[in-house]
């Protein structure tokens, strides 16, 4: 009997997966390229000058501040915190949009790169829509996101815009979900000795539409990627309790596992929101549940009653 044929991508063939277009897939651009290779600030640890080099010809990454090294495969599973089974996933997504057996001195296609046109308060009727669409509040948001108009492969594009220490931005609309170089974390000091930690920007906003007073006891870090929780480790020092919002998902879980072991403070909250994915999906179970039960309240209040008036007409009844 022959054995049966699979079409999931083998380890051998994810090695040719070019790791320029893996580094950009996870939100990371270059600083400077050429030819042979091209030069980006490390998506494994923070820094400001580029010392992370990907070698084009032999499709290779050498981490000259940490001095570590590897294949594509090495880099993903180190970015994204999983296994070489879910790296293998994550690449094979995109298995058709390149060429798996690469001619050695091959010259890649140029990786566009976001380029900012105009940022300003956020007005668009359809970005607002998608916020109310989840639940997060219009007033709450404005103060931590703007409008931000940029352009990708020569096409113009709206999205919601969170801004990161080093100047990069979080790109979110109701399609597409994007990020302009630099990747980095977010801090948001409010001159507080507790902090709540979240992965993403929109479950911040869940949290302060739910309660917004949350804002005079709190600072904020919102990792943007979990692939800066070393960084977040280090930012994390200095504070009395740090309540920990990560997704429950395995690399969320991960993540969360790794900073309580960092740290005596931190605490792990997602039972909050045990048995959904995030903060944000709570706060739509939430908000969805109340209103049902608004609704079954309205249906059990009194009905109006009516009578028959001495001419045969119905009056209302005072």
């Amino acid at each position: 009997m022959k054995e049966k044929r699979t079409n999931r991508l083998s380890c051998e063939r994810a090695r040719a997966f070019p790791i320029e277009k893996a580094l950009a897939k996870l939100g990371h651009f270059p600083t400077k390229e050429n030819e042979k290779e091209a030069w980006f600030l490390s998506p494994l640890r923070s820094e400001s000058q580029a010392s992370f080099k990907v070698s084009k010809r032999l499709n290779r990454w050498y981490d000259h501040g940490e001095g570590t090294g590897g294949n594509v495969i090495d880099l993903v599973c180190r970015i994204r915190l999983c296994a070489v089974k879910e790296t293998l996933g994550f690449l094979e997504q995109d298995r058709n949009s390149f060429f798996f057996q690469q001619r050695p001195g091959l010259k890649e296609k140029h990786q566009d790169r976001i380029t900012i046109r105009e940022v300003k308060e956020l007005t668009h009727y359809a970005l607002r829509g998608y916020l109310n669409s989840r639940n997060i509040s219009i007033v709450t948001a404005k103060e931590f996101i703007r409008e931000v108009h940029y352009s990708l492969n020569n096409k113009n594009y709206f999205a919601i815009g969170f801004k990161n220490d080093s100047g990069g931005w979080e790109l979110r609309n109701k399609y597409y979900k994007n990020c302009s170089s630099p990747k980095d974390i977010t801090l948001i000091k409010n001159g507080n000795d507790k902090l709540i930690v979240t992965e993403g920007v929109f479950d911040l906003l869940s949290l302060l539409s739910y309660n917004e007073m949350l804002e005079a006891e709190y600072d904020f870090l919102v990792l943007n990627s979990i692939a800066f929780v070393s960084k977040a480790i280090e930012m994390m020092k200095g504070y009395l309790q740090i309540d920990l919002y990560l997704d429950n998902d395995p690399n969320g879980r991960r993540t969360t596992q790794k900073l309580l072991v960092s740290s005596n403070y931190c605490l792990d909250k997602s039972m909050l929101y045990e048995g959904l994915k995030d903060v944000n999906e709570w706060l739509n179970y939430r908000t969805k549940d109340r209103l049902g039960q608004e609704a079954r309240d309205v249906s059990l209040l009194p009905q109006r009653q009516t009578r028959s008036a001495p001419d045969g007409r119905k009056e209302k009844e005072k």
